[in-house]
């Protein structure tokens, strides 16, 4: 991993985690370092840490386990079923000192109340939260909400127990402390104007003033033989867009087929498993790059295909070679006593999408100079549009494909009452 330099915010939360036995969630807006702050969590804590996420990119993004892989949650509610922990995972729950929840947000109150108890019957202290088990949570509601109820009767269930299916309303977090830390600082973007009104959007708050200075920024023409990638609402348009534009291209196409090892499931590949290919392809990149030439987010064109892939971003043409994503599972190791994280499984492939279009949900967490937003006939969850502008480093770089409504904000009532409990980074320094 290379070394980061914490901001002052990211120092203080560092902080008091590291001294602390508290439960805190991390939270802010989009690009004010919360995976950063993950990051360095994760390689530079002195606590026997496990690190988990919803789901198995989000796992794979963070170097951990899925929720229900570390936990061994049924899939489904979970309401009061039998966890049934064998020996091996009692020892591994035990192990842990903090557990780290990535893109919490995701996760629904049912699998947080199972995570409580799983800790608390594993660790044999059911009258400690979490089983004395310090969790640190990082998210942003304004961005992920909760997968929905799969049948009427889980929706029927949740309805019933929780007063909304977000992990905050869990009943754990009824009775046990948590202090909610938003990172302010935003390293994302530079223009104060353009922050303003994110912040409008991401709140639900964008008067007629704002809402014109988007649209007339964003209502103009992309420049012809530009790079610029196209954010839409859903899986099918964005195929379409990539699908329509490779066959435009001429000669033939190459694929070039992934190496998957171990226990690795498909709806968790970082990368295309077949990776189809043609020179003049606009391409993602899906990885920073260890000397620093792109980052995960950048755009380019294929100039070249041999064993490895060419492509030319901003005039520099740069070699391209497979990299291996890791797949990582905890176990405990009886000799050392401790907890250990190991590789179950491997995926290797060239770190790269076809990028003439990416859906707004798999742009998440994302940095574009430019990109053309296309939210379709209309935005149709909590956040999307919130998302698709703050990929965006400026008003410089917004392409609008329609006029933004009204109707495409969308701020979801409950994340609002939440986030009203939030702390100033002020109060956790005097704190």
């Amino acid at each position: 991993m290379n070394k980061v330099s914490l901001s002052a915010q990211q120092q203080e939360v560092f902080n008091l985690i590291e001294e602390t036995r508290e439960h805190v969630f991390i939270t802010g807006r989009a690009g004010t370092g919360k995976s950063t702050l993950l990051n360095h969590l994760a390689f530079t804590t002195e606590k026997t840490i496990a690190v988990c996420a919803p789901t198995g990119v989000a796992a794979l993004n963070v170097g951990g386990q899925t929720i229900h892989s570390l936990f061994r949650l049924p899939t489904g509610l979970i309401g009061s079923l039998d966890l049934n922990h064998g020996p091996d995972q009692r020892k591994i729950l035990n192990a842990i000192d903090t557990l780290v929840i990535d893109e919490v947000s995701m996760v629904n109150a049912d699998i947080m109340d199972a995570i409580d108890r799983a800790l608390r019957e594993a660790r044999h202290r059911k009258k400690e939260s979490f089983g004395g088990v310090q969790v640190i949570m990082f998210g942003d509601p304004y961005q992920l909400s909760p997968v929905p109820p799969r049948t009427p009767e889980e929706k029927e269930y949740l309805q019933a127990r929780y007063a909304s299916n977000w992990f905050f309303d869990a009943a754990v977090w009824q009775d046990t402390p948590l202090r909610i830390i938003e990172l302010t600082e935003i390293h994302r973007q530079r223009d104060d104007a353009f922050k303003e009104m994110l912040n409008a959007v991401r709140h639900g708050t964008v008067t007629p003033t704002l809402g014109a200075a988007l649209n007339s920024a964003g209502n103009r023409p992309v420049p012809e033989g530009e790079d610029i990638i196209i954010l839409a609402t859903t899986n099918a348009r964005v195929n379409a867009i990539n699908a329509e534009q490779l066959a435009k291209l001429p000669g033939k196409k190459k694929v070039a087929a992934a190496d998957v090892s171990g226990d690795f499931a498909a709806n968790a590949f970082p990368a295309d498993e077949d990776l189809e290919l043609k020179l003049g392809a606009q391409v993602m990149f899906l990885q920073n790059d260890s000397e620093g030439r792109w980052v995960n987010g950048t755009v380019g064109t294929v100039t070249k295909i041999t064993d490895t892939v060419f492509v030319t971003v901003a005039g520099s043409e740069y070699e391209v070679h497979p990299v291996t994503w890791e797949r990582y599972k905890y176990s405990y190791k009886q000799s050392t006593d401790e907890l250990s994280r190991d590789v179950v499984a491997e995926f290797t492939q060239f770190p790269l999408r076809l990028a003439w279009a990416v859906t707004i949900h798999k742009a998440q967490g994302q940095t574009y100079d430019r990109a053309l937003i296309d939210m379709g006939s209309r935005a149709f969850a909590p956040g999307q549009t919130y998302v698709a502008l703050s990929r965006i480093t400026s008003l410089e770089g917004l392409y609008l494909s329609r006029p933004l409504r009204p109707s495409d904000v969308i701020v979801d009532p409950d994340v609002e009452r939440f986030m009203g409990r939030v702390e100033s980074l002020g109060q956790l320094l005097e704190g």
